[in-house]
């Protein structure tokens, strides 16, 4: 089956916007924190955005692999040529911190590839979207009543965006920082005069190197497919690159091992 892209990155769009909603009405109470078998946080907020993505995408009539749903054996993955990729709630950690650093991250990928991902950023409102022979672009909701996606491309600006900055520009986690992350970054002091280090949390880094406020975001410590996907399609369709350290590839999905690669984007 041949999907329109536009009309499955405008459902991405309000399934992340709806989840946002959703992830909110718990950030500002008094939540509790539940903590998974691999002892990793969770939190309502998890659940709840979850199940607001699953409802809307509903209709696509696509499979949904989440972070936050039922484990699903590669023998089954394996026959899916598209599926969405899903994180409800990115940097739970950051959450639990109330730093405002956490997204929902929404994904299409076909046959290995993110073709499609979307990022919403609840606290700032800040919405990062692009699909395949769509384009890739950043905008601030202003309301929830998201018309059209025509409506929401004219109001956004188009990635990579104009910049001025003349420094050589690393992003790095806030949770993170490995040893080799800090190794890395110390050799590019020694390529580049001058380094500027900018630390966030989620998949924020993978936006900022998008939107070209970063060069460059390494990251050699353990993720997951669904913590990278839609920032993989962002990146790549504003002309940035998400590398496999190992293979010097392009990172791929849907592996029998949902274990990620380190991984350099730039």
């Amino acid at each position: 089956m041949e999907y329109k892209l536009e009309e499955l990155l405008f459902y991405a769009i309000q399934a992340s916007l709806k989840a946002g909603e959703e992830i909110l009405k718990v950030y500002e109470s008094d939540f509790a924190i539940e903590h998974k078998d691999d002892k990793s946080p969770l939190t309502l907020a998890d659940k709840n955005a979850h199940d607001a993505i699953c409802e809307i995408l509903k209709p696509c009539k696509i499979s949904v692999l989440s972070e936050e749903g039922k484990s699903i054996e590669y023998s089954e993955r394996q026959q899916w040529e598209y599926f969405w990729m899903v994180d409800p709630l990115d940097g739970t950690k950051e959450f639990i911190k109330r730093n405002g650093e956490f997204t929902v991250n929404i994904a299409l990928i076909h046959k290995q590839k993110s073709i499609l991902g979307v990022i919403y950023v609840p606290v700032t409102k800040t919405l990062y979207f692009a699909a395949e022979n769509v384009g890739c672009y950043k905008l601030i909701i202003n309301n929830s009543q998201v018309t059209s996606l025509e409506e929401l491309i004219k109001s956004s600006q188009e990635l990579p965006l104009t910049t001025t900055n003349t420094k050589f520009t690393v992003v790095a986690s806030r949770s993170h920082l490995s040893e080799e992350t800090q190794m890395f970054i110390d050799g590019l002091r020694t390529a580049h005069k001058e380094v500027d280090f900018l630390s966030s949390g989620s998949s924020i880094k993978l936006c900022l190197v998008a939107e070209g406020s970063a060069n460059v975001y390494p990251r050699f410590a353990p993720t997951m497919e669904w913590d990278t996907a839609a920032g993989q399609a962002i990146c790549e369709i504003a002309g940035k690159k998400v590398l496999d350290y190992t293979t010097n590839q392009n990172l791929l999905y849907n592996k029998p091992n949902l274990l990620n690669n380190w991984f350099i984007v730039q």
